[in-house]
C-alpha cells in the first residue's frame, strides 16, 4: 500500500495526523508478525510516536493485538539528572499502564556494558574527554547497547521494524539524514543492522505540530505531557535522540541535542544544565563545574602519557605530537574529584562495580610498568 506519508505536506493539521494514524494501523496490521520497537528518548517527538501508537493498540479488539510492540530507551548512566528521572518514570507509566490495558508493550531501559562506560573509560583507561574529532563515547554508550537489543529482537523474530520520531524540519543533519531514507517506501533498510527495517511515521510533522498535540492530548497511559513540557521549557534545549547507527551520531553532541550527558565535552557549553540551574536547580552547578573543568584538562599535555595504550607514540604526518591517554595521575585526581561531587550533591554518579572495574585497571597498568612512580596512584586507588 503506498504510504499515507505522501499527502502529509499538503494535508493540514488534523489530517496529517489521521494519516499518520491510518500509516501505523495499516502497517501494525501488515500480515507478518515482525515485533515493533520505538527508540525512545523521552522527548517530545519520541513520546508523540508512543502516544500514537499506544492510542492505536488500544483502538484494536484483543484479538488484533499480536505484534509485540518494544520502548527502548536508552541510559549512557551519565545522562542530566532531571532527565534520567523523567525517562525511568515514563517507561515505567507507559509499561504499568500496557499491563492494565492488556497490550503486548514492554518498556526496557539499555545501558552500556560496565567495561564500556564512560567514567571506566575516562578514568580507567584515561581516554581523554570526548570532542569532535574523538567522540569514542557514543558508539560504547548509545550504538552498542541499543543495537545489542535490537539484534536479540532480529535473532528471535527473524526482522523488527523500528520506528523512529525523527522529523525533516529538526534539523539539517536530520533532514540529511532522512534524505538517505527518502525513497517513497513506508520501511527501509537500517544502515548497519541486519534484519531491521526502519519507519519515520512522523517524518513530516513540524515542531509546531508536536507541541500542539502533546499541549492539547493527555497520554493514553495516564496523567499529562506537562512534566515533559516543563523539562523543555526549564532547559530550553532538545532532547539526544536514540542513536543506532553512527549516520546518526552527529546528532549527539550538537547545539541542535542539547539534552543529553552532563559531562558532555564536545560541545562548548551544556546549555541545557545551565537552563535547568537558572530555573532554580541551583543544585546541578556542580555538575557544570565539574564538566567544564574536564573540558579545560583534555589537551594539557602535561595531564596526558606521551605513548597510546598499546604503547605506540603518535606522529601526525604534518609532524604534530599527539599525546596519548591521561596519566595515572591525572586519572585519580578526577576520580577523587568525582567522588567528592556526590559528596557534594548527595547523588550516585559512579556505580559500585564501575569503581571496580577503574581500580582493576590502574592495578593492571602500574603492574605492567612495574612503575614505583606510581606509589601517589596507589594509595588513591584506595576508595575513602
Amino acid at each position: 500500500m503506498e504510504s499515507a506519508r505522501a499527502t502529509l505536506m499538503e494535508a493540514d493539521d488534523a489530517t496529517a495526523l489521521e494519516a499518520i494514524r491510518a500509516d501505523l494501523l495499516d502497517e501494525y496490521r501488515q500480515s507478518h508478525s515482525f515485533p515493533w520497537i520505538i527508540g525512545y528518548s523521552g522527548g517530545k517527538d519520541s513520546t508523540l510516536v508512543t502516544h500514537l501508537v499506544f492510542e492505536m493498540l488500544m483502538s484494536l479488539p484483543p484479538s488484533q493485538r499480536l505484534r509485540p510492540v518494544h520502548i527502548v530507551a536508552n541510559d549512557t548512566l551519565v545522562e542530566s539528572p532531571l532527565v534520567v528521572k523523567h525517562l525511568t518514570e515514563s517507561t515505567r507509566e507507559i509499561e504499568e499502564a500496557a499491563q492494565a490495558f492488556g497490550l503486548p508493550v514492554f518498556a526496557t531501559i539499555t545501558r552500556p556494558a560496565p567495561d564500556q562506560s564512560f567514567w571506566v573509560n575516562l578514568i580507567g583507561r584515561g581516554y581523554p574527554s570526548p570532542n569532535r574529532s574523538f567522540r569514542w563515547c557514543t558508539d560504547r554508550m548509545k550504538i552498542q547497547p541499543t543495537s545489542r537489543y535490537i539484534k536479540q529482537q532480529v535473532d528471535e523474530a527473524g526482522q523488527v521494524i523500528l520506528l523512529l520520531g525523527v522529523r525533516r524540519s529538526e534539523s539539517a543533519t536530520r533532514a540529511a539524514s532522512v534524505g538517505r531514507y527518502d525513497n517513497g517506501e513506508r520501511l527501509n533498510k537500517h544502515n548497519d543492522l541486519v534484519g531491521c527495517m526502519v519507519f519515520r511515521p512522523i517524518v513530516e510533522l513540524d515542531t509546531e505540530d508536536v507541541w500542539e498535540f502533546l499541549a492539547e492530548n493527555d497520554p493514553p497511559w495516564g496523567g499529562s505531557h506537562l512534566k515533559l513540557i516543563n523539562l523543555y521549557r526549564n532547559a530550553s534545549g532538545g532532547e539526544c535522540p536514540v542513536v543506532t547507527s553512527k549516520d546518526d551520531a552527529p546528532s549527539c553532541g550538537t547545539t541542535s541535542s542539547r539534552f543529553g550527558c552532563w559531562t558532555c565535552t564536545v560541545v562548548d557549553k551544556d546549555r541545557s544544565l545551565e537552563g535547568f540551574v537558572e530555573s532554580g536547580f541551583a543544585e546541578f552547578s556542580p555538575l557544570l563545574d565539574f564538566r567544564d573543568w574536564l573540558a579545560s584538562i583534555r589537551n594539557d599535555k602535561e595531564r596526558r602519557q606521551a605513548r597510546r595504550r598499546d604503547g605506540r607514540v603518535t606522529i601526525t604526518n604534518a609532524g604534530t605530537f599527539v599525546p596519548g591517554p591521561f596519566t595515572l595521575q591525572t586519572r585519580a585526581e578526577i576520580f577523587q574529584r568525582l567522588r567528592d561531587l556526590e559528596k557534594d550533591t548527595g547523588q550516585a554518579l559512579i556505580t559500585d562495580e564501575e569503581v571496580e572495574l577503574i581500580h582493576k585497571l590502574w592495578s593492571e597498568e602500574i603492574a605492567s610498568q612495574g612503575a614505583a612512580r606510581n606509589n601517589s596512584v596507589r594509595e588513591i586507588v584506595k576508595d575513602k
